[in-house]
């Protein structure tokens, strides 16, 4: 016979704290902790975060917030600073030391003192390097405008995308969307052509044009003025082609190679 298998994990929609307090209802004293993103491309309703706090609180369960994305890019406090939720755990990723191989996880005193009876092993547990390049990170990002200039470079790359999809007829089909430090470009379905083919024609043509770019602007302290203005150009010259593809009988024709795939799909 084979043996039950018994789900470890589950699931609640971001924004809904009904479908939170449905998982506590339907699993009495089961919940260890809640885990989660404070912020992705889509913002906190008002009063979410802080709703999900205090249901983790009644229900005794730790909040961990996973800040490998937000943290040291919306605020150098994180996505919790920015919104002013502190969670029970949070981990931080490699963005705390500009790149190298560093990742943290920080919270309350009492649940990080668990920690002192517990044996846990890591890869770089001896490297000082790592330690060094976040202590160096920080102290930059405290002395200069660094989270200023991410908020605003981002600003730019999404409000003149947005614009120059509007310009060309596309507004329907193309954009950026998210918090400024953190943008994502979306490609839907047209009539003539499906979302991955138009994606594909855009990646094509900003490569083309020295931009690499998967979907979204993940923009840093060192983009300048003209790195953004570079990079809209190539947004306009891509959009142009697009809209002549859509425009077009065939626009699988505007591509010269194969079409992205999608790689993860929902069950």
């Amino acid at each position: 016979m084979p043996r039950a298998t018994q789900e470890l994990t589950k699931t609640f929609a971001y924004n809904d704290l009904s479908s939170l307090e449905r998982v506590f209802a339907e699993n009495p004293d089961e919940i260890a902790c809640v885990i989660m993103e404070p912020v992705g491309i889509v913002e906190p309703a008002p009063g979410f975060l802080e709703g999900v706090k205090a249901m983790c609180a009644k229900h005794g369960a730790l909040l961990v917030f996973d800040e490998v994305v937000t943290g040291f890019r919306m605020h150098l406090g994180g996505a919790q600073a920015l919104y002013g939720v502190i969670p029970d755990l949070g981990c931080f990723g490699k963005a705390m030391g500009n790149g190298y191989p560093i990742a943290a996880v920080v919270g309350r005193r009492d649940v990080m003192k668990v920690m002192d009876d517990i044996f846990f092993s890591f890869t770089f547990g001896g490297d000082v390097l790592g330690l060094a390049a976040s202590i160096a990170t920080i102290r930059e990002m405290q002395q200069k405008p660094v989270i200023e200039h991410l908020w605003a470079q981002g600003e730019r790359l999404r409000d003149g995308y947005n614009a120059l999809a509007k310009h060309y007829g596309l507004a329907e089909v193309t954009k950026c969307i998210g918090l400024a430090p953190r943008t994502v470009c979306t490609f839907a379905d047209s009539p003539k052509a499906d979302g991955l083919l138009v994606r594909s024609i855009v990646q094509q043509e900003l490569i083309k044009r020295g931009v690499l770019f998967l979907v979204g602007h993940n923009v840093c302290f060192a983009h300048s003025d003209t790195d953004v203005e570079h990079t809209l150009r190539a947004h306009r010259s891509a959009l142009e082609v697009l809209a002549k593809a859509l425009d077009s009988k065939d626009p699988r024709a505007f591509l010269e190679g194969e079409a992205v795939q999608a790689v993860f799909r929902r069950a």
